[in-house]
């Protein structure tokens, strides 16, 4: 797939993914106001800050899919790698909130004696739609991430599973709310604040990663070996060095093949090498091939 159909991906899922935020957003407030549900109205926050996070994305991705040019010989890609930080930041400063205005709540009715009030159906409807929109955006976007091999698009998928779950706690203290116990509102949000800030760090870690160049799974280098191996003009592998940029993967190889082949024969197997781990291996981006005289 090449970057302009990338790129296509990237800016469509984005602009459906920040028009249902925007929607939800405006549903949770609502029902915030009208269901007297305070997890509600910080759940809407947290769609209110996806739709600027989506925003983020949708410039940053357009930005990682552009060509190569002489001020960045290697691409753009890692606009991408940089958004996923962004993302997973932004988790983190909604979780913040989100667990402090709970905690507040608590010591309000534990030490205050300040009763919490009672929510009503509305917010309870809300909460299961919003848990059904957000699954499903979750499968489609982890789908298109993949598509595009897009970690910015991948970053947003976890968003949204982490938005079911942050859901999910609010519902079940809407519930609590509406049989009596209505301390269990902020209670769940704290729980599923946990699970939040563990899935920031991991999207932070993501990013992180493609931008320091690590290298790249052991499944595809494993598949890079085979490709080579299998090539009939290949002794062995010297060596063999992989790094991410982005969510794509640069490969440096070196085969060692025999030593009295022609400059020109050793130069199309080297080519040769080259296009069949391009070809073969969707995340590399480019391969470059150095051929030894084997010495065995």
């Amino acid at each position: 797939m090449n970057l302009e159909k990338e790129k296509g991906i990237i800016v469509k899922t984005t602009l459906w993914t920040m028009i249902a935020n925007g929607v939800l957003a405006v549903l949770k407030v609502f029902a915030g106001i009208v269901g007297k549900s305070t997890a509600m109205i910080t759940d809407a926050v947290n769609s209110i800050s996806d739709v600027l996070t989506n925003l983020a994305v949708l410039i940053f991705g357009k930005l990682s899919r552009k060509k190569e040019d002489k001020s960045h010989p290697y691409g753009h890609e890692k606009f991408d790698s940089m958004i996923s930080v962004f993302i997973g930041m932004a988790l983190i400063i909604t979780v913040f909130e989100i667990g402090k205005l709970s905690v507040t709540k608590l010591y309000d009715y534990f030490v205050s004696g300040i009763d919490i009030p009672a929510v009503k159906p509305i917010a309870l409807i809300v909460a299961v739609a919003t848990i059904a929109v957000k699954e499903t955006m979750y499968h489609i976007t982890k789908k298109n991430a993949k598509k595009a091999r897009s970690g910015a698009l991948e970053a947003i998928a976890l968003d949204n599973r982490s938005d079911v779950l942050a859901t999910s706690g609010a519902l079940i203290g809407i519930g609590g709310s509406m049989l009596g116990i209505v301390y269990l509102e902020p209670i769940a949000a704290l729980v599923i604040c946990a699970f939040i800030v563990r899935l920031a760090f991991r999207i932070i870690k993501s990013g992180f990663s493609q931008v320091v160049d690590e290298a790249a799974s052991p499944e595809v280098v494993k598949l890079i070996e085979q490709i080579v191996s299998e090539d009939q003009d290949v002794i062995k592998i010297d060596d063999l060095k992989t790094r991410r940029f982005g969510m794509k993967t640069y490969v440096d190889i070196e085969i060692a093949v025999d030593k009295n082949l022609s400059l020109a024969k050793a130069h199309s197997i080297a080519h040769r090498i080259h296009d069949l781990v391009e070809t073969n291996v969707p995340s590399v981006k480019h391969c470059m091939v150095h051929v030894n005289p084997n010495s065995d």
